[in-house]
Parts: C-alpha cells; structure tokens; sequence
C-alpha cells in the first residue's frame, strides 16, 4: 500500500495561509509537536490577533507567551466542549491537564466564544468563563443541500449517522436501537473516518454489534460532496452521543430537510430545542432511541419544509462568520486605538 504523502509545512489555499507542525506522535487523542508552540509564536509576532481552539494542551503557555511577546495582540478563545476520554489509568490526569491550560487561556485573554449559553453554563470551566467577557455564536453549518440519493438501497426507511467513529458518539446505542425497531427494508448508514482518528476508533465493537447484519452499512470517510449525498441519501439522521458540544451534522441535517435523534446534553441538545425539528433522548438508553427512530418516519412533510427554512437562518455559515468578524473587528480596533502604532494591514489572524 502507497504511504500517504505529507502535507507541506506551509502553504497557501484559497487564500489563506496555512502552516504546519510536525506531529512526533500521540498521547491517546492529544498529538505531541514540539514545533508547534514556537511556530505560533513566529506568526503572533506579525498577526493581529490569536485565535486559540480549546481545549488545548498548549494553549495556556502560547496566550502566555504571546501577552509578553506582542502584548497589543488581542486573544480570542474559542471553547468547543469540555474533553471527555474513554476511562483510563491515566485519563483522569489527562483531562485535568487540558483543563489548566483552557482556565490559562481564558483568563488571559480577551473575549471567550462558545457554541451556545445553554453549553456555557454547563461547562466544566464556567467559573472561569463567567468571570471572562464572552458570548457564544453557533458553530458554522455549510449549506449541505443539494446531493444525490446515490447511498440508497431500496424503499425503506433510511436512519444516517455522519461523523468520527468513536466511543464518545455513541453508536454502539444507535446501532442497538435501529436493530431493535427497524423493519426488514430500512437501513443504517454510518459515515465517518475510523482510520486515523485521534485517540483510536471503536469500529470493531461496532462491527461487532452490527454482526453482519446487511441493514447496517459502514461507508468510511466521506468528502464534502460525498456528504451531500449521503443527506440526499436518508430519511432521518441520529447523532446519539454520549458527549457533544453542538454537533454540526444535526443542524446540517434539519437544513436538508431531515428530523433528528439526539442526545439530551448541555450544548448538543441546542440545534433540537432552537428548532424542535427532532427528539431528544437520554444518552445510552436504547429503547428510548429505537422508540424515536420509530417515531420519525411520520415526521410530516409540512413541518420538515418548515423547520428547514428555519435551520437554515439560524446555523447557515454567514451569520457565524460575520458575527466572528465583528467581534475581531472591535477587538483590533480597541488595541490598535491603545498601542503607539498600528500593525501593518497585510497581517493575518492566526488559528
């Protein structure tokens, strides 16, 4: 088999700059780069602002450095979800680990974002983020419509799950449910990368559960075209995780059209709530999920318009990206009015 090539350390894609580490290898879903803090601070010198993804490792050392190295540097952090691992001898250190840096870089910085209020407040780190100038604006949702239903396989119901196959997803319950409720025609399609996603997959429990069964089938990675299809492809979509911040592929999903399972968590129960284009179970509990399931195949087609229209308002990619550019637009703006001199307009943002 052909050895996948690597990335280059630098390069440029629609427009946007894009650098690279190397990766020496991994700590069960953390990489261990020992280039990578001292790249970010070669960019931060000439940028207008950081932006940190948490939760991070590194991002407690790089805001620290980067408020000593370019102190007019405003600092975004984006907090996606709290870290959650698969029980270990040593996943409760590591979580406390990632955990530190996050509270590191939220308070030194200078505005935190969320994924929703409801999220936030649930959070691990609330304190924290609480005591921080923040707000949340909803991860950004590509217009997904438009596919072929090239995935289909004969007339039954069709339940889709998109995403990375591994235990926080909770797939395991999914395919339990769908094998308790479904009828003989109706399928389970399951998209999403198990190769090479960090922290390993469970794809051979998962295998193990299906045991076989042709109603169930496992498409792998799909590309973006690829997942058009796939929505083109089912009649309903189940994100049934045990841990989820928001879960893009939900509301990708109601703009399509499509009713959803999900999980009654703080944050990933948000897209459900804002539309009620779906039904929210517990985590884990089986029966409630293949009740749902059973359910959603009488979703009336009136109300899938409906909701659809209204998903798109609320998660389209626009109203994400403006909403970030206003906030660094003001940010830059307050520093820049602060410093002696401005920073040159060519400089970029980094990520």
């Amino acid at each position: 088999m052909k050895q996948a090539q690597a990335p280059p350390p630098e390069e440029t894609i629609q427009g946007v700059q894009v650098f690279r580490a190397p990766v020496w290898f991994k700590i069960g879903r953390g990489p261990v780069s020992p280039g990578f803090i001292p790249l970010v601070q070669r960019i931060a010198r000439r940028s207008k602002a950081l932006h940190l993804h948490l939760p991070m490792l590194e991002a407690g050392v790089i805001a620290a450095l980067a408020a000593r190295i370019a102190p007019e540097l405003p600092i975004v952090s984006t907090y996606h979800i709290d870290l959650w691992l698969a029980p270990s001898l040593t996943s409760s250190l590591q979580i406390a680990a990632v955990n530190r840096a996050a509270r590191s870089a939220i308070r030194r910085g200078d505005h935190v974002v969320v994924n929703s209020d409801d999220q936030a407040r649930h959070s691990l780190l609330w304190d924290e983020i609480s005591r921080s100038t923040w707000s949340a604006i909803p991860a950004p949702c590509l217009d997904p419509r438009g596919g072929q239903p090239t995935m289909r396989d004969g007339p039954g119901h069709h339940v889709g799950f998109l995403g990375r196959i591994v235990p926080d997803k909770g797939i395991e319950y999914l395919i339990r449910a769908f094998l308790r409720s479904a009828a003989p025609e109706d399928r389970l399609l399951l998209g999403g990368e198990y190769d090479t996603v960090a922290g390993g997959s469970n794809i051979a429990a998962l295998r193990g559960i299906a045991a076989g069964d042709p109603r169930v089938r496992f498409l792998g990675a799909l590309e973006r075209d690829q997942t058009r299809d796939f929505y083109a492809s089912i009649d309903t979509c189940a994100l049934t995780s045990v841990a989820e911040s928001f879960g893009i592929v939900q509301a990708e999903a109601m703009m399509c059209g499509l009713p959803v399972v999900g999980s009654d968590l703080p944050g990933g129960r948000v897209p459900l709530v804002d539309t009620g284009f779906g039904i929210l179970t517990q985590p884990r509990d089986v029966d409630a999920i293949a009740a749902a399931l059973t359910r959603l195949k009488d979703f009336p087609e009136p109300e899938k318009r409906r909701l659809s229209t209204l998903a798109q308002g609320l998660y389209g990619a626009d109203s994400c990206v403006n909403r970030y550019a206003t906030l660094f637009s003001g940010l830059i703006e307050t520093r820049s009015s602060r410093a002696p001199c401005s920073l040159p307009q060519s400089a970029p943002t980094v990520h």
